[in-house]
This record gives structure tokens, sequence and C-alpha cells, in this order.
């Protein structure tokens, strides 16, 4: 049976932050399923790129997903302000299911009770709210809590990602597949 990966998205989405570990996640096998928790299926992200999610949040509730992805950029604040994500952060925490976040995002798994006491990173741009985040990691896995700095580290995620579900032998692959 395939890997399912969860992958929570809203306008402002960081577009590397997307597109990256998903397509490495897809290479390895994975079904990622893009949710978008706004009311249409039709999202741009922070640079203005178009995206189509797969599927409102509400249409997969229950489903079984082995994974939670949430990408960074300011469509943070609106995955914050919804809520959904912080619950099924929590909720894949306490299944010993990874929860993966980058950029902004690991604000959500602050918001969802699952970062204190963790080693963590993220973009320094949330510093305030995250002071213990190691900004000279680029990918820091705690448990099965995994979270990375930005952009310009999505791919090291991805990788690690593709790690986790596939292992080394795999992640091995898609690396000399796309000249890593």
């Amino acid at each position: 049976m395939s890997k399912r990966v969860l992958c929570l998205l809203a306008n402002g989405f960081e577009e590397i932050e997307l597109v990256s570990p998903v397509d490495l996640l897809r290479r390895a096998g994975a079904e990622v399923v893009l949710a978008s928790v706004e009311d249409s299926l039709d999202l741009t992200g922070r640079s203005g790129i178009k995206l189509q999610a797969e599927v409102l949040l509400d249409e997969v509730a229950g489903e079984m997903f082995d994974l939670l992805l949430l990408p960074g950029g300011p469509g943070v604040k609106v995955l914050r302000e919804d809520g959904r994500a912080a619950i099924l952060a929590r909720e894949f925490y306490e299944a010993d299911k990874p929860v993966a976040a980058i950029c902004a995002a690991p604000t959500i798994l602050k918001d969802a009770g699952i970062l204190p006491g963790r080693r963590h990173t993220s973009h320094s741009s949330v510093t305030d709210e995250l002071p213990d985040s190691l900004l000279e990691e680029l990918v820091v896995i705690d448990d099965h809590v995994i979270t990375s700095r930005g952009a310009g580290t999505a791919l090291e995620f991805g990788l690690v990602l593709v790690n986790q579900l596939f292992g080394e032998e795999k992640r091995r692959e898609i690396a000399v597949a796309i000249m890593h």
C-alpha cells in the first residue's frame, strides 16, 4: 500500500516549500493529497503562482494518512486562524505519525502544543515566537516532528521526508535522479 501524505494549503503558500517536497515525495511513490483550507481549490502562492488544490480539507476528513506536510509562507497565518492544521498536527503527533513543517509553519506545531521541549528549526522571521529555533540547521528531526528553515532548505527537507517514509535507499535513489 502506498504511503499517503496530507499537505495543507492556503492562499499565500510558499511555492518552493510546497512544490519541492511534494515533487520528491511523489517521485518516491507517495500519494500526496493537496488539501485547501480555503473555500476554493484555486489558490495563489506568495509569488503569484496559481495552483489548484486537489480537494477541500473537509473532503478528506477521517481518511488515513502517513504524514502531515505544512508548507510555509504568508499562508501560514490563514492556516493558524483556521485552526484545523494545529488540530491535525496534534492528531498525527499523538498517533506517532510524522508531522513536517517548514519556514513559518512550525508556529502551527507550537499552536498544537507539540513543539515545546523538542529540537526544531524555522524561518528567522518567526524567532520571536520560536526563540529556541536552531537556525543554523537545515532540517531538524526530533522523534516524528520534522522542521526546516525555509525555501532554501526545501529540497533537503523533501529528501528527509522521503527517507522518513521510504528509507535511506529510496532517498539516495531520488537524490541521484535529481542530481543532488
